[in-house]
């Protein structure tokens, strides 16, 4: 019997040890600085709830938020509308339809860095295409885009969308492969349009993916950082300041790990109180 445990924990401790040593200890180290005042170099001071209170009167750590909230209220939708978009046209059977599927893949694995710098040129004010463009079409006055401090964040926004998109394309497009065509067929034959099918046939048979889509997207949006750093590194100004890299200057660039740990506590509730909120309405919608 005795072999068979210790059979069992062989195969578990490599993996085990690795979680404890990378993600549990750090994640209990966390909490504990968070309620600290902590640089690196000497000793943590407890200071109790200071940190804490200290947010509620940083002006920075609310310009923060509320561009973290303003990047997810606006990438969720219009990522989960083009990847499932993208899905429904790719999951037609087309000639080429594998090399589309690839190229809609690749921005998601291509390096952050070159998509930064390639945007970039794109949005340039002066010489980008993108404004060259609109100025084609009779725009006058187009956008500063990353040079502009309202409209940075629409910039961000829009790579973002552009880089997840694939990745949420291939979850939604296995979602399709498995609504039975004898549902479209029925659906069909009782004389329902393609909206309609749409409608009572798709969205339904997505729902468990669109419900895990959605989690996975929220929990992205709230936690983006490295986009957004090479980007426009949170300017001009602080117009596209976010919660994660509001930690890492406090952090790694200010040496406050203490400040920087209860910032980290508070993204932490906040993704964890919309997961719970979404897994109790998606419950309550099964049931």
């Amino acid at each position: 019997m005795w072999r068979n445990t210790l059979a069992g924990w062989s195969f578990i401790l490599p993996n085990f040890a690795g979680f404890a040593l990378l993600t549990l200890v750090p994640v209990v180290v966390l909490f504990y600085l968070a309620f600290t005042n902590w640089n690196v170099f000497g000793v943590a001071e407890w200071t109790g709830t200071a940190n804490f209170r200290r947010m509620w009167g940083d002006a920075s750590f609310w310009t923060a938020l509320r561009n973290t909230a303003y990047y997810t209220v606006f990438h969720i939708p219009l990522t989960m509308a083009a990847s499932l978009g993208l899905a429904l046209l790719l999951n037609r059977k087309l000639r080429g339809v594998r090399f589309f599927r690839t190229v809609a893949f690749l921005p998601y694995i291509t390096s952050i860095v070159a998509i930064a710098v390639v945007w970039n040129q794109l949005f340039s004010p002066e010489y980008g295409p993108v404004n060259a463009f609109l100025g084609a079409v009779g725009i006058g006055h187009p956008p500063g885009w990353t040079t502009s401090a309202d409209w940075s964040m629409p910039a961000v926004i829009i790579v973002g969308t552009w880089r997840y998109m694939g990745y949420y394309m291939l979850l939604f497009l296995a979602g399709l492969q498995t609504i039975p065509t004898q549902l479209y067929e029925a659906a069909q034959l009782d004389g329902a349009t393609p909206w309609q099918r749409f409608v009572n046939v798709t969205i339904p048979g997505l729902r468990h993916t669109t419900f895990f889509v959605t989690v996975m997207l929220t929990i992205e949006s709230f936690k983006v950082f490295d986009l957004i750093l090479v980007m426009t590194d949170g300017g001009p100004g602080q117009s596209t300041l976010v919660l994660s890299q509001y930690i890492y200057q406090k952090g790694f660039e200010e040496n406050q790990f203490g400040y920087a740990s209860a910032v980290s506590i508070v993204l932490f509730a906040i993704c964890f109180g919309i997961t719970v909120i979404q897994f109790m309405v998606n419950k309550r919608r099964n049931s």
